[in-house]
């Protein structure tokens, strides 16, 4: 059962209607914690998501639903600004929108970098600026990288998307010491492959299950178990972990 350590506590979650957002949401909800799920395109998914919140039932006092393009510096502000104009503060910020494209250096296309480092780099950058001013002394801000990040035999298809969260591991590192002087810790969880759908695209069944016999336990994360470390990083009791790139992986990548 999940404790309530999260109890009030008002928690942004961006990409939060699939997959490891989804699971996030689901888990700090269960916490006790008031949602805020942000999604670019499919809005009965968002719905959807909000209801199946344990601890809300889709209730409209203890969730928000905000469509956003998490790439963007002005739909970012717009959100940060729906979630205080409803709850007056934030406590926690998960940057967990992403894409994850897989080209090689041959078949790179300038749109493609510009619109990966979009969403992976500059969002969460300018998410964090907007939101940290309505964040209390306490307050949490928890990007999501990749145990890719740190592994040198990846495939060549993921050069770009290893960049980019190398750049998020780099932002953690600094954003730390500066959000430090108000008290706000800044960390990264970093899954290893992890069953969603945004995993899965463009990956062959067999090229899966390769994947998933290369690690110790023979098989791929699922979205709750990242949930639980990130709801680990966004309690009280992590008040002491700070600018770390914490690894959920199941033993891959070390």
């Amino acid at each position: 059962m999940a404790s309530n350590s999260l109890q009030g506590k008002v928690i942004i979650i961006t990409g939060g209607t699939k997959g490891i957002g989804l699971a996030i949401a689901q888990r700090v909800s269960a916490a006790g914690a008031s949602v805020v799920l942000n999604y670019s395109r499919d809005a009965s998914a968002a719905e959807a998501a909000i209801a199946s919140l344990p601890a809300t039932g889709g209730s409209a006092d203890r969730a928000l639903v905000v469509k956003a393009d998490a790439s963007d510096p002005a739909q970012i502000r717009d959100l940060v600004e729906r979630t205080v104009a409803k709850f007056g503060r934030i406590d926690v910020l998960v940057a967990n929108a992403g894409t994850m494209p897989l080209q090689d250096l041959e078949h790179l296309t300038e749109s493609t970098f510009d619109s990966t480092f979009a969403l992976n780099v500059k969002g969460p950058l300018f998410l964090t600026q907007a939101a940290s001013p309505h964040m209390p002394p306490g307050g949490r801000v928890i990007f999501i990288s990749t145990g890719v990040a740190r592994f040198s035999s990846v495939l060549p298809g993921y050069s770009l998307y290893a960049a980019t969260k190398g750049a998020v591991e780099q932002l953690t590192r600094v954003l730390s010491k500066d959000l430090g002087r108000k008290g706000i810790t800044v960390n990264a969880v970093a899954p290893g492959p992890t069953d969603t759908e945004l995993f899965r695209e463009g990956k062959s069944e067999a090229m899966i299950k390769g994947i998933a016999s290369a690690n110790p336990f023979n098989r791929l994360g699922t979205p709750s178990e990242i949930a639980e470390v990130v709801a680990f990083v966004a309690s009280p009791e992590s008040s002491w972990v700070s600018g770390q790139i914490i690894g959920a992986n199941g033993a891959a990548f070390v």
